[in-house]
């Protein structure tokens, strides 16, 4: 009998290689699955590390006596100044910017009036500043400038009538600034009657 015809001998010769080349697929596919987690575990390791290290820095606390609370107006109040001087304004047929600030000088509302003049809009910010900052009616503080004349180049400032300054218990928390009224002295009335709102 022909070995080579014998089926026995075919299958047993052809089983040992399928066999090893099972193993070697199995044998390589548990080395990359082993070679992944590695990776892997060293990804995290390494993404994990920074986290581990970085602490936040202890809050320091500022010792007592080296902190001032201040009294700010609320939004809403100076919106009602806002507001209120706008419409003095409308009620004398005058087109008029309106701006409120706080105590810092931030402005905290804005009011353009219909048909107010585009420089109007800046110049009250420039007078509730110039209000707050002197503690002052503006209409006062443009006599000043004959003894002291630059005062009207300090930064933000405005030395015409129409700012008044808006005060709690004596001192200073908002300015009101009003321009293009064709005076100032009738910018100032309306903004005396937006400070004049916050008192009822």
């Amino acid at each position: 009998m022909n070995p080579t015809s014998n089926p026995s001998s075919h299958r047993s010769s052809d089983a040992r290689p399928a066999a090893s080349r099972r193993g070697r697929i199995l044998a390589g596919t548990a080395a990359a699955v082993a070679l992944l987690g590695a990776g892997t575990f060293g990804a995290v390791s390494a993404a994990a590390a920074p986290a581990a290290q970085a602490e936040a820095p202890a809050a320091t606390s500022v010792g007592k006596g080296l902190t001032r609370t201040t009294t700010h107006l609320t939004l809403a109040a100076a919106t009602q100044a806002a507001q209120a001087a706008l419409d003095a304004a409308k009620k004398a047929d005058r087109q008029v910017s309106v701006a409120v600030v706080d105590r810092n000088g931030s402005v905290l509302v804005q009011l353009r009036g219909d048909g107010a003049g585009p420089q109007s809009y800046e110049s009250a910010v420039r007078k509730a500043y110039t209000a707050v900052s002197w503690n002052a009616p503006t209409s006062e503080l443009v006599g000043r400038l004959g003894q002291a004349p630059t005062l009207k180049d300090i930064p933000g400032t405005l030395f015409l009538a129409g700012g008044a300054p808006v005060r709690a218990e004596g001192a200073p928390v908002a300015g009101i600034g009003v321009a293009g009224a064709p005076s100032g002295a009738l910018d100032e009335q309306f903004a005396e009657a937006g400070a004049r709102a916050l008192g009822k």
